[in-house]
């Protein structure tokens, strides 16, 4: 992992998500990447005779003062001595924070966007909106969403919710990089609810073969009970106390295909944990 990506608004979610960044990016030896978009205020007052009504003009200016304004927290921010043991670069953009994203994600070849949520259990609000809900479903790299502080970033026990899919490979590679630098622990867990369900015996030995190709070490096998998938992911992780939740998400039909919208966001918005999602393309 080479590259780490932060949005910022500088808000205390904000705050708590660039710090749990800065643990990961110590850890790995990551560069992180501090991005901050405005958005640029439009309205309707361009008459369709072509003149230009005042208001147009204030909010050029009250974009600019926000410019303004973030660019020197942005700039304290990067350049706080605390931080020092990584390195950090500033990135300021204006326009649509999803597209920002998306944009910096590509040009920089990103390898893990770090966002905080305030917990909504439909993503309601994040740190920059519900533009946050798009990166989560859209990202081509591994999404963390952090809620609330951690009691700790030292990832020793992982929660890996798998459909036990080839299209996972990516995403399980991912996975099997954050034990080996945190001397993990992973968790394979299949989910039984009423409408999706398999014996313990067929559960168990799927995620053994699924470990075996992935050439897991240092492993659980687990099959956990619950009314729905997003319940028995955040339920499960809860029992063992697990420091992270790891769910590839594709399709949207039955936990063999973890939904990428609802599921996937439910947890996020569900979890007092860390939540590591990345979208799979069939």
């Amino acid at each position: 992992m080479k590259k780490i990506l932060v949005p910022v608004d500088f808000s205390k979610t904000s705050a708590t998500a660039f710090d749990v960044a800065f643990d990961i990016a110590k850890k790995s030896g990551a560069e992180l990447i501090a991005m901050n978009v405005v958005e640029e205020i439009t309205t309707d007052s361009y008459r369709v005779t072509g003149e230009w009504h005042k208001a147009d003009w204030e909010d050029r200016i009250f974009t600019f003062e926000m410019l303004k304004k973030s660019r020197t927290q942005l700039e304290k921010l990067v350049n706080d001595p605390k931080y020092d043991a990584v390195k950090i670069t500033g990135e300021q953009r204006v326009g649509n924070p999803f597209h920002g994203i998306t944009t910096i994600i590509t040009e920089k070849k990103v390898d893990l966007v770090v966002m905080g949520t305030k917990g909504h259990t439909k993503i309601q609000e994040m740190v920059i909106g519900t533009n946050t809900e798009k990166v989560v479903r859209h990202s081509r790299c591994p999404v963390l969403t952090v809620q609330s502080k951690p009691s700790t970033t030292n990832f020793k026990n992982v929660v890996y919710a798998t459909a036990m899919s080839p299209d996972e490979d990516i995403f399980s590679r991912f996975v099997k990089n954050t034990q080996q630098i945190y001397g993990s622990t992973i968790h394979l867990v299949r989910i039984n609810t009423p409408g999706s369900f398999q014996r313990d015996s067929i559960a168990k030995d799927a995620l053994a073969k699924f470990a075996k190709r992935l050439s897991l070490k240092n492993f659980t096998i687990n099959v956990y009970n619950e009314l729905s998938e997003e319940e028995g992911i955040v339920y499960f992780a809860d029992s063992i106390n697990a420091d992270l939740i790891a769910m590839a998400t594709h399709g949207r039909s039955g936990f063999a295909q973890v939904l990428a919208g609802s599921i996937a966001e439910d947890v996020v918005g569900q979890s007092k944990r860390p939540v590591l999602t990345f979208v799979v393309k069939r």
